[in-house]
C-alpha cells in the first residue's frame, strides 16, 4: 500500500505551525490566505480614497504638490493592523505585502480614486545596510501588488537612500523631518522625466519621511506625484 507521504507530513507541519490569519492569529479556513475572510471584512479601513481633501492629504499641503493621496487601513497601535504590517516587516511575510498591494490596486482602479493614471511605482526604499541586514524591502511587494493590479511598471531602483538615519521613533513632526530631510536621492531621473509617479509605503505617522522622498521625485522635471500607504496613524 502506499502511504501518503506528503499528506502526511503536510499534516504535520500544519500541527506546529498551523496556518493562521496574520491579522487576528485565527486559524484560516480553506480558501483563506494570509488574512481570513472576517479581517478583510472588519479591519478598519480609511475612507480617504473618494475625497481629495482627505486629513492624509491635507497633512502634505503647502510641502508638496500631490495628486492624490490615501491609505488603505488606518493604523492603531496594538491593533490587527499593526499585527499584519509587523508579520510583513520583521517575519518576512512577503506575501502579505503583495496582498496588500492588490487591495490598494483595486481601489485605485474604482472610477471615483483619487488616485489614478499613474506611470510608474516607486517603493520608499531603504539603505543598504537595513536591506541586507533585514534581506528585503518591506514596501517592494506592496509596489509589486499595486503594479500588478494595475498594470503599471514598478521600480525598486529609481530612489535610493543615501544615508541610514536614526529611528523615528518618539519624535515630533519637525525633528522627524529634520532626520530625513536629505537622506534620499534620485538615482535614475530618466525612469520618472514625465511621468506620474505614485510613492508606496507601508505606515505613514506625520508623513515625514513620504515628504522627504517625494520633494527629490517632484524635482525631476515634468514629474507628477502622488501617495498611497499600507497604513495611516490617525490619533
Amino acid at each position: 500500500m502506499q502511504i501518503p507521504f506528503a499528506g502526511y507530513f503536510s499534516d504535520l507541519f500544519e500541527l506546529f505551525y498551523p496556518n493562521v490569519c496574520l491579522a487576528c492569529s485565527e486559524k484560516l479556513l480553506k480558501g483563506e490566505a494570509v488574512l481570513c475572510y472576517a479581517c478583510r471584512r472588519e479591519l478598519p479601513r480609511s475612507e480617504y480614497w473618494n475625497d481629495a481633501e482627505n486629513p492624509m492629504a491635507k497633512r502634505f499641503w503647502g510641502r508638496v504638490d500631490l495628486q492624490g493621496a490615501a491609505a488603505l487601513f488606518k493604523f492603531q497601535k496594538d491593533g490587527e493592523v499593526q499585527q499584519l504590517l509587523h508579520q510583513l516587516k520583521y517575519y518576512g511575510r512577503q506575501d502579505a505585502g503583495e496582498m496588500i498591494g492588490k487591495m490598494l490596486g483595486a481601489l485605485m482602479l474604482q472610477p471615483a480614486s483619487v488616485i489614478k493614471d499613474v506611470d510608474i511605482i516607486v517603493p520608499v526604499p531603504l539603505h543598504w545596510k537595513r536591506l541586507r541586514s533585514r534581506g528585503f524591502n518591506q514596501c517592494d511587494p506592496i509596489a509589486k501588488g499595486i503594479s500588478e493590479t494595475i498594470h503599471v511598471p514598478w521600480s525598486g531602483s529609481a530612489l535610493v537612500r543615501v544615508q541610514e538615519n536614526i529611528s523615528q521613533t518618539g519624535k515630533n513632526r519637525f525633528d522627524r523631518w529634520y532626520n530625513v530631510a536629505e537622506i534620499f536621492a534620485v538615482k535614475d531621473a530618466e525612469q520618472l522625466r514625465n511621468k506620474h509617479v505614485l510613492l508606496v509605503d507601508d505606515v505613514m505617522t506625520t508623513g515625514a519621511t513620504a515628504e522627504a522622498c517625494l520633494q527629490k521625485i517632484a524635482a525631476v522635471e515634468g514629474t507628477r506625484v502622488s501617495f498611497v500607504t499600507a497604513a495611516v496613524v490617525t490619533g
